[in-house]
């Protein structure tokens, strides 16, 4: 075996993580679990996150309902209501801080890293969609002409949104470049590429 394809046993006893897994996810590590086990593990998030945002609230003086809920493996949790568009801030610096501060608090108190999306004032569902029709628009213009585009840097969800977009058009897509300028570049079907 060449020195360049040898792997060495304790390189391979590490786990691989995917783009998920770098935005804070450690399904990678984490052992298997139950169905009810997860459901219940990103349940507790939930209440974690919600009793620390529920307390930023109450100290800053602001009104807003807090929602929990599961998506997919990940906990969701909501603000809602009152004047909060501050909270989301230019381009939703402000809502990504708080998710950090968020998902550290839920941390703080498990042990573990959370993938816990934080949504305010319906900011993140908005921008899914728009990400969404950039995506599929991205994927018309690479299938019409046969060659790659590549969008603006984007937030890991926000090229996981992307990515997804993507692959439900039938293209392939791939992130290239380092934080904070990492972007999409949507590929041409390989039966295209060829």
């Amino acid at each position: 075996m060449s020195d360049t394809t040898a792997v060495t046993e304790a390189e391979a006893s590490e786990p691989v993580l995917d783009e998920a897994a770098e935005a804070g996810g450690e399904a990678a590590s984490r052992p298997a679990e139950s169905a009810a086990e997860r459901i219940a593990r990103l349940e507790r998030e939930g209440d974690i996150a919600a009793d620390y945002l529920e307390g930023l609230l109450d100290i800053a003086d602001l009104d807003g309902d807090i929602d929990m809920d599961v998506e997919g493996d990940r906990a969701s949790v909501s603000i809602v209501g009152g004047k909060l568009s501050h909270l989301v801030g230019a381009e939703g610096e402000v809502l990504d801080a708080l998710q950090e501060l968020t998902r550290l608090a839920v941390l703080r108190e498990t042990g573990e890293r959370s993938r816990l999306m934080l949504d305010i004032d319906g900011h993140r569902a908005t921008r899914r969609s728009e990400l969404t029709r950039i995506g599929t628009e991205a994927a018309r213009t690479v299938a019409e002409t046969g060659e790659p585009v590549k969008l603006a840097a984007m937030s890991p969800f926000e090229r996981k949104v992307v990515h997804d977009a993507v692959a439900a058009a039938g293209l392939r897509s791939e992130s290239e470049g380092e934080e904070p300028n990492r972007r999409v570049v949507v590929l041409p079907a390989l039966s295209q590429s060829v």
